[in-house]
This record gives C-alpha cells, sequence and structure tokens, in this order.
C-alpha cells in the first residue's frame, strides 16, 4: 500500500510544471502513488515528454491516468481519423518513433478509476444520475472497445465519436450512440439540466451567465456522492475548487498560466506550483 497518493490535474503537457509538482510534494516512487485526472497531453509545452514519463511511472506500478477528451481526440488523431490542430501540441506525438507504443498504451487507459474503495476519479465528472457502481461499469464499455485488440474496432467509434448528440443518457441507447454519451459525460461535462442532458458550450467559471435551464453538473443530487469521494479535472476555470466534503476539482489551468495541482487523498491536502514555461 502506498504511503501517500496523489491525484494530479490536467497536465495538458506542461511537463515543466510537472517535474516541478512532483518535487514540492517529493514524490517517491519506492512509497507513493500519482493518479492522473485525464488530459495528459495537448497545448501545454511538451506533450511527448509528459506523456512518456506519465507511461514510464505507470508501467512501474506507481501511477494511473484516466482519459481525458484531449487524449481520446489524439487517438483519433494519431488513427487518421482527424486533422491533429497546431495549438494541441501533439503531433510531435503522432511523429516520434515510439509513437505506436505511446497510442496503444494510452487507448488502454479507463475512463475512471477507483484509487480507493471511497473515492472515484474521472476526467470531467459523473452525472447525478449514475452511482459510483454504474459509472464505474459503464466506463468500462468504452474501454473495452477503446482496447480492443481489433483496432477496426476503436476506430469505428472513434470515427463516430465528435459531435454533441446523444446528450442524454439512457439505458435503451446501444452502439457507439451509447458509447458516445457514456464517453461525453466522463471526458466533457461541465453542465446539465435537471435530466441529465450535457450543455456542451460553457467553459466559464461559475459567476459566468449560464444558459438557461443548465447548471453545474455537481449541484444536483449526486448519487455517487454519496457513497464515494467525486474528484475530477477538466473544469480548469474551477482552479481547483472544494466543491463540498465529497466533490473536488483538481484542474488547476496551469496550461492557460495557471498552476499545476495534486491532492493528496490522505489528508486532503493540496499543492500547487505555477507553471515555469509562462511569463
Amino acid at each position: 500500500m502506498a504511503r501517500y497518493n496523489y491525484v494530479i490535474g490536467d497536465v495538458q503537457g506542461c511537463f515543466e510544471a510537472l517535474k516541478d509538482l512532483l518535487k514540492l510534494i517529493k514524490f517517491d516512487p519506492d512509497q507513493d502513488f500519482i493518479w492522473f485526472s485525464g488530459d495528459l497531453v495537448a497545448r501545454g509545452e511538451n506533450s511527448i515528454g509528459a506523456l512518456r514519463f506519465v507511461k514510464k511511472l505507470a508501467d512501474r506500478g506507481v501511477a494511473a491516468t484516466v482519459l481525458g477528451n484531449h487524449d481520446i481526440n489524439l487517438l483519433a488523431c494519431a488513427r487518421g481519423l482527424k486533422q491533429a490542430k497546431a495549438k494541441d501540441g501533439t503531433q510531435d506525438v503522432i511523429d516520434a518513433i515510439d509513437s505506436d507504443e505511446l497510442i496503444d498504451w494510452l487507448r488502454r487507459q479507463p475512463l475512471c478509476l477507483m484509487p480507493n474503495e471511497k473515492t472515484i476519479l474521472t476526467h470531467a465528472g459523473i452525472p447525478a444520475l449514475w452511482t459510483a457502481e454504474q459509472c464505474l461499469a459503464l466506463s468500462k464499455e468504452v474501454q473495452a472497445v477503446l482496447s480492443h485488440d481489433d483496432f477496426t474496432v476503436m476506430d469505428a467509434f472513434l470515427a463516430e465519436m465528435y459531435g454533441n448528440d446523444p446528450s442524454l443518457w439512457s439505458e435503451d441507447l446501444n452502439g457507439n450512440e451509447r458509447l458516445k454519451v457514456i464517453t461525453n459525460y466522463l471526458t466533457r461535462m461541465r453542465l446539465s439540466d435537471v435530466v441529465g442532458q450535457i450543455e456542451f458550450s460553457f467553459k466559464d467559471a461559475l459567476e459566468g451567465e449560464m444558459p438557461k435551464g443548465y447548471r453545474p453538473w455537481f449541484e444536483y443530487p449526486s448519487q455517487a456522492a454519496q457513497s464515494h469521494q467525486v474528484i475530477f479535472g477538466h473544469w480548469a476555470a474551477l482552479a481547483g475548487k472544494r466543491i463540498n466534503e465529497q466533490i473536488q476539482n483538481v484542474d488547476g489551468g496551469c496550461v492557460w498560466g495557471n498552476q499545476l495541482l495534486a491532492f493528496r487523498l490522505e489528508d486532503q491536502q493540496m499543492f500547487a506550483v505555477n507553471n515555469p514555461m509562462m511569463p
């Protein structure tokens, strides 16, 4: 059992900040464990370096990560299903000599992890209508497709992944539509309405004007939070806000010139470093 467990927020290729953060928390790979909230890559100064480093930690058995929306986008670009954007800064991953190895590792990572029996981690959160156990089970449906031994199975899903519909969960959904809405909840969600339908455009702070009928997903009574502490990244404008005792954000917006965060599970302490690559 690890001495300390840390959840680190969205790295987004900010490799120098990640190294600074690990120094700050005195990370000891012989005793500690790191849980990453996804979005390992994109828009920071060194996505390839960050991805290689996290993979090495995971291969050593001292780290694990969930997938974020930028990680999944990288999978689609690497498979030639979407054109990589220059601003994403992930072309170096696609062009790397070890690209196949990195992409094959990345596609096998889950959308949901339980760092302990009372904690659940996803990139964007968990819709109020799902229990923690349901979230874990549904995430495994997506993971099974992304990590399938036949790449064409993954490609078929990634080719249809983009777009906002369906935006509401139903047990009646099947095929790629079912996988798509699960992925959208766990990697893209910020706002929803009272029945759980997602709104995708809002990215501002909580003080911003939200579309009528929509609120942050965590303002509805959460089934998952009744049994587990829910930890999530994705929403940089929250800047690592503690929503309540059961819901914690860990995205400090490092890639936007703010901070990279590490949340220690044992004592609920937050650690932060500034992005050293920003003026």
